[in-house]
C-alpha cells in the first residue's frame, strides 16, 4: 500500500480490526512517517444467471425472495426460513462457480420449497414452469405427492379418517 501522502510503498500495519464493512486497518509510512486508516472488504463475486435463451444475467437474491415471498403468502412460513432459501440456493450458485442455467436455479428452489411448505412450492412451480391450464397443477400435485410418500388415501388431509363427525355421515 502506498502512503497518500508521500506515495511511499514503505508502510506497515500498526493495527488491525473488523469493521462494519470489513477490516480497519490503521498504517503507518516508514518515509514520512504519517499515519492513516484503511479499509479493506471482500469484493463478492459476480454470479450469474443462464437464462433459457441463452442470455446471461446478474442474480439477484432479492428479486428470488421476492418471488418466495410471493410463493408464500399467507402460508405458515417464517421470512427467514425464505431468507435461508435464498441464502442456500446463492450458495449452490456460488459453488457451482458462479454461473448456473436458469432450469438448474430453479429445480433448485422447488428442491427447498417442497421440504418447506407444499402450497409455496406448487405456487412457485406455477410460475416457473409456466402453467396454462389445471391439469398441469393437478400433474404438479400427483408428482408432489409420489416424492412425499402419500398414497392418496386420504392420509395428511385436512379431513383425514373419521373426521365427518359422530355420524359418519358427509356434511352437506
Amino acid at each position: 500500500m502506498h502512503c497518500p501522502f508521500c506515495e511511499s510503498p514503505d508502510t506497515h500495519v500498526l493495527e488491525t480490526r473488523e469493521a462494519a464493512v470489513g477490516l480497519r486497518r490503521r498504517r503507518e509510512c516508514a518515509g514520512c512517517g504519517r499515519r492513516f486508516t484503511t479499509y479493506e472488504r471482500a469484493e463478492p463475486a459476480a454470479l450469474v444467471v443462464i437464462k433459457r435463451d441463452g442470455r446471461r444475467e446478474p442474480f439477484e437474491r432479492d428479486k428470488l425472495l421476492r418471488g418466495l415471498l410471493r410463493a408464500a403468502v399467507k402460508r405458515p412460513v417464517e421470512v427467514g426460513a425464505l431468507e435461508a432459501v435464498a441464502d442456500r440456493v446463492a450458495g449452490a450458485l456460488l459453488a457451482a462457480g458462479g454461473e448456473l442455467g436458469a432450469e438448474s436455479l430453479g429445480e433448485l428452489v422447488l428442491r427447498e420449497l417442497r421440504g418447506l411448505d407444499p402450497v409455496a412450492y406448487v405456487r412457485f412451480a406455477s410460475v416457473y414452469r409456466a402453467f396454462s391450464d389445471p391439469e398441469d397443477f393437478a400433474a404438479e400435485l400427483a408428482r408432489l405427492e409420489e416424492r412425499s410418500g402419500r398414497s392418496g388415501s386420504g392420509e395428511g388431509g385436512p379431513a383425514g379418517a373419521g373426521a365427518r363427525g359422530s355420524t359418519g355421515a358427509a356434511r352437506r
